[in-house]
């Protein structure tokens, strides 16, 4: 357990104030995946100037820079890329790009770790060394945590944690869990072929919509009883197309849709499952198809040494701090770094207590931003925890 938090206290004392600026000047340029140039240029000239050695990565975005003695390293992630979004909050500092925003909170992520960066290159010593990793392109696919475990990154790391803007917390509240935190998410698409005809005479060709029907319903059902219903796995089809004429059979149709789970096991196994299951749903009906299964990417499941770390580094910012959170549906490419070490993301409270919340990826999400100075906290207390 740690015993205070001094080191980011002293920092936040003389520097807290800034770090609102930082953020706002990000918020203000976003840049899409794998176009963060002037966010990888602010990232260095900050680490630079705190006379750490920052190197970019190969593709010109993104930032690893080593802090602390040498050895077994813990790792630090912030995500920088935005979102093809317009943004709506009327905010002085808005969005000067129009159509792109950082409706996701990854300005925060990348303040508060510059932020962390500095308080812990500031320190007379550190009891571990650090990595940090400032992240181009988690908002596609494939996402650029690939990218960084690509260049040798996560050698000689230990663990790994992340934070992530939650709208639903109150600033000052962290939420952290053992297992899943997100869910993997698959994309199926499915498309379809017959020679058309009548409807007046189905039973001369192929009926590809009742084809479709078929799918849509027995697909989902049938995972239903095939996977433990404990995994939280849930197969949804978002877009659906087949003919125009209310008396002809088409010959085409497609089908499109996500399966998502927060069971790693059960994500390897899935791709087989939904082609044996397609498969056998369409075999009767002699429409010829083409499954496109394109594998997104894992949970991130927090391991339990790792969350217990976390929450260590949590309590230290006071006594109601730490809350509890759920598996959310949605995916994080953070799960690639899970892949290679072991670790953990939390969410980092954002809401300021007052009004409705804006949730992220809407065009009016915004944060209270005494939640950065809580994340610097966080982030230097994982340090000191995992001594």
């Amino acid at each position: 357990m740690i015993e205070n938090s001094k080191i980011a206290h002293d920092w936040l004392a003389r520097h807290g104030g800034e770090l609102s600026g930082w953020r706002r000047h990000i918020h203000a340029n976003p840049e899409l995946a794998r176009n963060e140039y002037a966010t990888t240029e602010f990232v260095v000239s900050k680490l630079t100037a705190a006379g750490l050695d920052p190197k970019v990565l190969p593709g010109g975005t993104g930032v690893v820079c080593d802090i602390g003695p040498d050895g077994q390293r813990v790792a630090l992630r912030a995500d920088m890329d935005a979102l093809p979004l317009q943004e709506f909050t009327g905010a002085t500092y808005a969005s000067t790009v129009p159509g792109v925003s950082h409706a996701c909170g990854h300005d925060a992520h990348t303040t508060v770790l510059i932020g962390a960066a500095l308080a812990l290159a500031a320190a007379p010593s550190l009891p571990v060394g650090v990595r940090l990793v400032f992240q181009p392109a988690e908002e596609v696919f494939p996402g650029g945590a690939l990218d960084v475990v690509d260049t040798g990154a996560m050698s000689g790391v230990s663990r790994i944690f992340a934070l992530h803007c939650d709208p639903r917390l109150e600033v000052g509240r962290v939420g952290i869990r053992v297992g899943a935190i997100t869910s993997a998410a698959d994309t199926v698409e499915l498309v379809l072929d017959s020679p058309g005809g009548h409807t007046s005479r189905p039973h001369l060709t192929t009926d590809l919509v009742y084809a479709i029907g078929t799918v849509i319903t027995g697909l989902p059902g049938m995972l239903s009883r095939r996977i433990d219903p404990r995994t939280s796995t849930v197969m949804v089809w978002g877009a659906v197309s087949a003919g125009k004429a209310p008396n002809a059979i088409p010959q085409t149709g497609m089908l499109t849709g996500t399966v998502r789970t927060g069971d790693h096991d059960t994500w390897v196994s899935l791709e087989p499952m939904v082609r044996e299951i397609v498969h056998g749903l369409l075999a009767p009906t002699g429409v010829r198809y083409e499954l496109n299964y394109k594998r997104g990417v894992p949970p991130v499941v927090n391991d339990e040494h790792s969350t217990r770390i976390f929450e260590d580094a949590i309590r230290v910012i006071g006594p109601d701090a730490l809350a509890d959170t759920q598996q959310s549906g949605g995916g994080e490419d953070f799960s690639w770094y899970l892949e290679e070490v072991p670790g953990a993301m939390a969410r980092l409270g954002v809401w300021s207590g007052e009004g409705k919340p804006h949730d992220i990826h809407q065009p009016t999400f915004d944060l209270d931003e005494r939640a950065l100075a809580v994340g610097v906290q966080v982030m230097v207390n994982l340090v000191l925890a995992s001594a």
